[in-house]
């Protein structure tokens, strides 16, 4: 029996139409006259997708019941008894009740397919199992129901339905998605539209790399080498150089020129290690290889050119980036063209990119200006003199005549030229004895013997000593010129880093002391200010010698470690005018720091003034004019007058206090001294509390309070104050024969507050200038009141914990959310339950972690908390 064909429709996200084409497809292949049927479909009341029931066959389900509640499952053993030729099965990710056959109705399709029917799925992307984490980062929503990478690997075709986020969001908002209680939640939370782009593009690209998949499983079933141009992919290649950065930025443009070009790193590893590269450089280069969209591969392999190669043709790569090499010429002429011109022969059709760079056609470099040659190198020379010379000997003996005697000189002089470019000067000095000796020996009648019966032998021998002493000199003098340009290059470079560190600002410090530690080798740097360590970086080991170097007046640049010499000296008084300046830099940051809120209290002290002039003289001389009034002696007022007077002037008295109130407030949030009372509080209480304080019935106002909403955790006070102010500023700006909409819900460990108008709304590069005291929509109106209700609401807001924000009314129209944390989490258990007291900043939110707004778990079976 064959094994049944599994076909998966792939959605971003719930409502983007992936069961809605599961039917009409079920609905196509039964015009065809194949035996299709309905195994279990998920309308969600929705009536389009329900109307395309009709005219297919429907499995009955099973009916269950678990702790009371019915629940109805796929029967897969009536499915397996009708033995249908395809079975359209949705929600894949989908857990069934406890007591079913099997666990998850992946399992279910599992073993439809296993007894040769075809099946027609359904899933989210959010289900697929590898990639809940990166959608729990995005949305804030916990998916608890997946589907195994693995399985849906398998499946023989894997279609993506696609809807463009924001008609998704006009779905939503027409009721074609949701109930009409639950669209405001869904569009405030999971169904934001940054959330359903990232998820969106997240369905593509999984989609993009199971196709890539394919191919190359099909191109290696099939042996097909041919470079496939299907999109572009670039592989670059690194060895840990200083280069490296600019090849991956080059790298990085060269694939974003072309739609879904592929960024690869790769470096190539000697198994001998000998090449030792840089692994501080390579982890720099693989994080910004990955920031800039890409990957990074190691890989290893003796031959570096035919390795790399080879790696980018398995890559199926369509250029390849190399850099230009870092030896001098005479170097690349002693050694061959190197890995780039073996690179563009074995390439074959893969275009080759030589990057040019700033560490191109360097020379050889040695750390330290003493020393000349280096120990290894003259080892190395002294190894030559003992092993070539025997070496030399023996086949000039072999082939030795009477007439070969100036070539036996040419060659031993020959052979000392070598070692004293190898080795330096005693090496060759050595070379020169040796040499002189063995040529009498074995060459100079009598042979066998060391006679110097002719003084010319002797000016032979004294020859073979100069010429091996003024080329060991010129070697030494040119190694210690390469080692004092190298040692000036780095320290040119050191002093151009600190000084680029104290440019940059608030690091300086640290960069400092850091590159100063590395640079010389030190074992801890620090720096010292009246006393006091203001950075450090390194430990103190025992045995180390103290250096110290004034920095400015007040500090000093203490370094622990080996001894330094006269020029680390005078490299040092350079980096300590660095600190001195990185100090002064800290110092003059600190105090801007300290004037700045004294700049924005003196601006708020200008908006009052001005706000104050205006709002504050109305009800003020109204008040006066009715009280003066009253109090005048030569009228006489009728009973009505004297009322109306007296209601005028309890009115203005009434509006001046809570201006006064107001100003009052926005003072306590500004200077950070708000008395916030946390409890844990019904948010219908509040909400009904704000209504019947502003007196709003049904004909202004439309509620939406669920019966399962959990308490939040809040100041009831405060809370009221928010909710009223936020009603208030809605009927402002509704239009006439409009209603507001009051909305609560709860989304990943928060409970939200929603006030929704259908005025004008705002922009939204514009939303966060309603939340600044003193400023209203246009700065316009200039009659009612002081622009501090959002203001407050705001700080208020922030005050207990929460986050208040502005978001789109579908329809058109502001809707503004109040999140607040849910009673039960970590505040209510820090709290124990009970009233305490906090005084807290209104100018810096205490939201606590598990507030997001966009928390939730959405499900194609709907919203849940």
């Amino acid at each position: 029996m064959r094994r049944g064909r599994l076909r998966v429709l792939l959605g971003a996200a719930p409502g983007v139409g992936k069961t809605f084409t599961m039917l009409e497809e079920g609905a196509r292949l039964a015009d065809e006259g194949r035996d299709v049927v309905v195994a279990v479909v998920e309308t969600h009341e929705r009536p389009a997708t329900a109307a395309l029931l009709h005219g297919l066959e429907v499995v009955p389900r099973v009916e269950t019941s678990h702790r009371g509640v019915a629940l109805s499952e796929m029967d897969v053993a009536g499915v397996l008894a009708r033995r249908p030729e395809i079975a359209l099965v949705d929600e894949l990710a989908h857990t069934n009740a406890p007591g079913s056959v099997n666990a998850k109705r992946w399992l279910d399709v599992e073993a439809l397919l296993d007894a040769g029917i075809d099946v027609v799925s359904t899933v989210n992307v959010q289900h697929i199992e590898s990639l809940t984490d990166v959608v729990e980062q995005i949305t804030g929503a916990v998916q608890r129901e997946t589907v195994p990478d693995l399985f849906l690997r398998s499946a023989d075709q894997v279609e993506v339905v696609d809807l463009a986020p924001q008609a998704l969001r006009d779905r939503l908002a027409e009721g074609n998605v949701y109930p009409a209680a639950r669209i405001d939640a869904a569009l405030s939370n999971f169904f934001r539209l940054g959330n359903l782009t990232a998820l969106r593009e997240l369905a593509l690209l999984w989609l993009a790399d199971e196709v890539d998949s394919a191919l190359k499983a099909y191109r290696s079933e099939h042996a097909i080498d041919a470079k496939w141009e299907a999109r572009e992919r670039v592989v670059v290649a690194l060895t840990g150089g200083p280069e490296g950065e600019t090849l991956v930025r080059r790298g990085a443009r060269i694939a974003a020129r072309s739609a879904g070009g592929e960024l690869i790193a790769v470096h190539v590893s000697r198994q001998d290690g000998l090449a030792q590269e840089h692994p501080g450089a390579l982890t720099a280069q693989r994080a910004l290889a990955e920031k800039l969209g890409g990957t990074y591969h190691q890989v290893v392999g003796d031959d570096v050119p035919r390795t790399l190669v080879e790696f980018a043709k398995a890559a199926n790569a369509t250029q390849l980036v190399i850099g230009v090499s870092r030896r001098s010429r005479l170097a690349a002429a002693l050694t061959g063209p190197g890995i780039g011109a073996t690179v563009i022969r074995e390439s074959g059709v893969i275009d080759v990119h030589i990057v040019t760079h700033a560490a191109a056609g360097g020379h050889f470099a040695l750390p330290r200006v003493g020393g000349s040659l280096s120990l290894f190198r003259r080892l190395v020379g002294t190894g030559l003199a003992l092993v070539l010379g025997p070496l030399v000997t023996w086949l000039l003996v072999s082939f030795r005549s009477a007439d070969t005697l100036t070539s036996d000189v040419l060659t031993f002089q020959l052979l000392i030229v070598v070692v004293a470019l190898v080795g330096g000067l005693w090496p060759a000095l050595l070379a020169a004895v040796l040499s002189g000796f063995t040529l009498d020996y074995f060459f100079v009648a009598p042979v066998h013997s060391i006679t110097i019966a002719r003084p010319l032998h002797l000016l032979a021998l004294a020859l073979f000593v100069i010429n091996g002493i003024l080329v060991s000199y010129v070697v030494d003098q040119a190694a210690r010129r390469s080692r004092a340009a190298a040692r000036a290059l780095a320290e040119s470079d050191l002093l151009a880093t600190v000084a680029g560190g104290v440019l940059r600002g608030q690091d300086a410090l640290e960069s400092l002391v850091m590159r100063t530690r590395e640079a010389f080798g030190q074992s801890d740097v620090r720096v010292v200010a009246d006393g006091e360590v203001v950075e450090a970086h390194g430990e103190t080991v025992s045995g180390d010698s103290l250096t110290t170097v004034p920095a400015g007046e007040h500090a000093t640049l203490e370094l622990r470690g080996p001894q330094l010499d006269a020029s680390a000296r005078r490299l040092l008084t350079v980096i300590a005018a660095q600190v001195d300046a990185a100090l002064e830099h800290n110092t003059l940051s600190r105090t801007a720091g300290e004037v700045a809120p004294l700049a924005a209290a003196d601006q708020m002290r200008t908006a009052l003034l001005a706000a104050v002039g205006h709002d504050l003289r109305r009800p003020l001389a109204a008040a006066t004019a009715a009280v003066t009034g009253l109090r005048s002696p030569g009228v006489v007022w009728s009973a009505a007058d004297r009322d109306e007077l007296l209601a005028t002037a309890q009115e203005s008295l009434e509006s001046l206090a809570a201006l006064v109130t107001n100003l009052l407030d926005v003072s306590r949030v500004q200077a950070g001294v708000l008395a916030v009372s946390l409890s844990s509080v019904d948010v219908d209480d509040v909400v009904l509390g704000s209504l019947d304080e502003l007196g709003l019935g049904p004909d202004e106002v439309e509620l939406g309070l669920p019966d399962e909403l959990p308490r939040a955790t809040a100041d009831a006070v405060l809370l009221q104050r928010v909710v009223v102010n936020l009603l208030d500023n809605g009927l402002r700006y509704s239009p006439e024969g409009t209603r507001l909409r009051v909305s609560a819900s709860a989304f990943g460990g928060s409970v939200q507050i929603r006030v929704a108008d259908h005025g004008p709304g705002i922009s939204a590069e514009r939303r966060s200038e309603v939340f600044v005291p003193f400023q209203r929509l246009g700065d316009t109106d200039n009659t009612t009141g002081l622009g501090l209700g959002l203001a407050l609401s705001k700080g208020f807001t922030e005050g207990m914990g929460g986050t208040l924000e502005a978001d789109d009314t579908p329809g058109g129209g502001l809707t503004m959310v109040v999140s607040l944390p849910a009673a039960g989490g970590a505040e209510s258990r820090a709290t124990g339950g009970a009233e305490s007291r906090a005084t807290v900043s209104g100018t810096a939110p205490g939201a606590a972690a598990g507030t997001d707004p966009g928390a939730s778990a959405v499900t194609d079976r709907g919203v849940s908390a």
